[in-house]
């Protein structure tokens, strides 16, 4: 009889520790909902952020542009005076 009554123990602790590992692995749909959202607005941050270093690329491209353009005209204006560069 020891031996069934062994059986029984090992077979309970079996069963608590297949619970116990079935229930720490269940997770809750509301935290996951959360985690969702919470990547979402990281993705929808990230995405700014890229657009906005894309805007102020275009800005300085055009500012370089402006700039360059004034240097010839006043390196034109230069020349017509007859003042060295």
């Amino acid at each position: 009889m020891p031996t069934s009554s062994r059986r029984i123990l090992l077979a309970r602790r079996c069963l608590l520790t297949a619970v116990l590992a079935s229930v720490a692995g269940c997770r809750s749909p509301q935290s996951d909902a959360y985690l969702l959202e919470q990547m979402k607005q990281m993705g929808d941050e990230l995405n700014a952020s890229r657009q906005q270093a894309a805007d102020l690329q275009a800005q300085m491209d055009s500012l370089r542009t402006v700039v360059a353009k004034q240097d010839t005209l006043l390196t034109r204006l230069a020349g017509m005076a007859g003042l060295p560069r």
